[in-house]
């Protein structure tokens, strides 16, 4: 199991630490490097672990870092503005960003257009929508309630990071321990045998990405009660740290399958490397350099990984019917990858 192939974000990660506990022993093992790190990359965990549900069906969300900053600017929006209650605020940007996901899917399903061309467009609307809010500014006066919970701890670990845990094993149970997840692995592996199997390939589509979309807005919440601010420019930031440990995760532990651990672990193991080389004195543009490699990195070594046989991760979600295919399904599957060239299996 913790093979170098199956696990080799955890010998790179045990790397790291070598490399730079020799380097810069007094501030890279510090106990506040680490518990900030912790607290720092919740929010981006949070993230990736959405962004691993409609990876798993199949589909791209381009629009993941778009619709963290919505909800973050949204539930400041509600709070400042408008000055409703805290948990009445919490509610409502819960439903608004579900209302985003389920929009998106169905764009994806009726209208049948490419996820990567549905969610940029959505990304670019969530865009606008985010200046419309806030008029381009800063949203001050947060209550203090929200940022003694984005910044209050328990045993040491902050509130942001033990809910980040939670969700993790939320996800992780339903797309490894329950139909549900079966029916999403099925419709992302191959959606033609899915549903023969009866899997409503469409219906799981748009169901993940509105699971993606409430975790985002959990997300979204989480940033602005740490910082105390909703901020119109912090969504975009999320994108590529996202994909970066979803590719890079799946790569771990279950033999080229997205999973929520491995996606975990690499949001970790790629901010030990960035800090790491803060650290050390490197250039500013050291943390969008290393994530644009990381990415390439994991893209490649997922597309490397075969399931019995079939075909890479990335043939597998990048694969749609060409607009007038004769062999494209309509209604549930519009959204199917084309049928895979191997024995069809049961779901």
């Amino acid at each position: 199991m913790f093979s170098f192939r199956n696990a080799s974000a955890l010998w790179v990660l045990a790397a790291i630490v070598l490399i730079f506990s020799i380097t810069i022993p007094r501030t890279f093992l510090n106990p506040r490097t680490w518990s900030s790190l912790l607290d720092t990359q919740a929010v981006v965990a949070i993230a990736a672990i959405a962004l691993v549900i409609p990876l798993a069906a199949g589909t791209f969300n381009l629009a993941v870092g778009a619709q963290v900053g919505l909800a973050s600017m949204f539930i400041g929006w509600l709070l400042v503005p408008i000055g409703l209650p805290i948990p009445i605020s919490i509610i409502l940007t819960l439903l608004f960003s579900a209302l985003v996901g389920l929009i998106t899917g169905l764009i994806i399903v009726r209208a049948r257009i490419d996820s990567f061309i549905a969610t940029m467009g959505v990304s670019s609307l969530i865009a606008a929508t985010v200046t419309l809010l806030s008029g381009g500014r800063q949203i001050l006066g947060m209550p203090a309630e929200l940022g003694e919970f984005g910044s209050g701890r328990v045993l040491g670990f902050t509130y942001p990071f033990l809910v980040m845990i939670g969700l993790a094993f939320i996800v992780w149970y339903l797309l490894e321990r329950t139909p549900l997840g079966r029916r999403v692995y099925a419709t992302g592996g191959n959606p033609e045998a899915a549903r023969l199997s009866g899997v409503r390939v469409g219906a799981v589509v748009v169901g993940s990405l509105v699971a993606c979309a409430v975790l985002t807005g959990v997300a979204g919440i989480l940033i602005t009660a740490r910082l105390t601010n909703a901020d119109p420019t912090i969504g975009p930031a999320y994108l590529l740290p996202a994909f970066t440990a979803a590719f890079l995760g799946s790569t771990q532990f279950q033999n080229g399958r997205f999973n929520v651990w491995g996606t975990v672990l690499s949001v970790y193991v790629l901010a030990a490397g960035v800090k790491g080389l803060q650290l050390s004195g490197a250039p500013t543009w050291i943390p969008d350099a290393f994530n644009g490699l990381a990415l390439l990195v994991a893209v490649g070594l997922a597309s490397s990984a075969r399931i019995g046989g079939r075909r890479s991760l990335w043939d597998r979600v990048r694969r749609r019917p060409a607009a007038g295919d004769p062999a494209a399904p309509d209604g549930d599957d519009a959204v199917a990858p084309r049928a895979q060239s191997e024995p069809v299996r049961s779901a």
